[in-house]
């Protein structure tokens, strides 16, 4: 069981790669995982909606995160979703299938341990049953937008923290005070926050959070790495400044056809990567190209740019 805290800095919700007939390409999930360790991040999220989870079969997402497990060789820890199922046990049966394989802390969608309109008393129930059913495994909470976005509750987070098994958070709250709410209840805990909204970036990470797990580092992940690194630091508030005003103003294209469009624009930056994609987001059409391309030279101006580099790109 995981007896350090995740490391500070950035994780990536981890996309996933196929060749031009839509199977899996795990020679690419395995370039992808070295490229995201080269640029500096500090832990990988695997299996996750960024990773077209809900598009892959069971054997697919084992695969996936095999790969990545193997290719980061304890470098950095992996986590991975593993409450994938149509009953609390099957969730458990495949969060012990992928724990097995090494991730450090497995993943549990909170949105698929209950319906929508179900209490969190009701999430609890289904919770601790899940845990009694995965022994001393640490896990973390994802708060997925799909298939409905549910927030936890101090309720919630005030029950789990104490079993010392919830390690992990990623938080989907767009919400500074929730945030920094959350960071000083779990204060004493083993527990990391990792906040998913760019646009109150360095606010949150000056709250305490732990990181940033971010689809704009499946874009510029150098760019996230350098953030949580300098966020703080004296005499770069320019900088740091100019750097989260660059997401904020361009957060609405990153948005836009994603994955492909990060796809599109790592492959547009040298990294070999198809744009093939497996979720239905639609197809990139040339007013979309000409906003990510312009992105891109948007990015190459920023004054610390020449200074950092994508990492793998053979």
């Amino acid at each position: 069981m995981m007896q350090q805290k995740l490391p500070k800095g950035f994780v990536p919700v981890m996309i996933s790669t196929f060749k031009e007939d839509h199977s899996l390409d795990l020679d690419g999930i395995a370039r992808l995982t070295e490229m995201y360790i080269q640029t500096g991040s500090v832990g990988l999220f695997a299996n996750c909606l960024s990773s077209e989870m809900y598009e892959l079969t069971r054997v697919e997402r084992l695969s996936l995160i095999e790969t990545v497990v193997k290719t980061a060789a304890g470098r950095v820890p992996v986590v991975a979703t593993g409450t994938l199922g149509d009953s609390i046990e099957e969730m458990a049966d495949f969060s012990r299938a992928i724990y097995a394989l090494g991730v450090d802390a497995v993943i549990v969608l909170n949105n698929l341990m209950v319906k929508e309109e179900e209490s969190d008393a009701e999430f609890l129930k289904h919770m601790h049953r899940f845990m009694d059913l995965t022994p001393g495994i640490p896990f973390g909470i994802y708060e997925c937008p799909v298939p409905y976005k549910r927030l936890i509750s101090q309720e919630v987070l005030e029950d789990l923290l104490p079993s010392g098994r919830l390690v992990y958070h990623k938080d989907t709250s767009l919400d500074l005070a929730k945030v920094a709410l959350r960071i000083r209840t779990a204060q004493g805990y083993n527990f990391g926050l990792y906040d998913a909204y760019m646009g109150h970036a360095v606010s949150v990470l000056k709250a305490g959070a732990m990181g940033l797990s971010c689809i704009q580092g499946n874009y510029f992940p150098e760019l996230i790495v350098w953030l949580c690194e300098n966020f703080n630091t004296s005499g770069k508030e320019e900088q740091v400044d100019i750097v989260q005003k660059f997401f904020i103003d361009h957060m609405d294209v990153m948005h836009t056809v994603y994955p492909t469009s990060a796809k599109y624009v790592l492959q547009k930056r040298g990294f070999p990567i198809r744009l093939a994609t497996r979720r239905d987001v639609g197809k990139l059409t040339p007013k979309e190209t000409s906003a990510l391309d312009q992105l891109i030279e948007s990015y190459l101006k920023l004054p610390m740019v020449k200074t950092l580099a994508l990492g793998r790109l053979d």
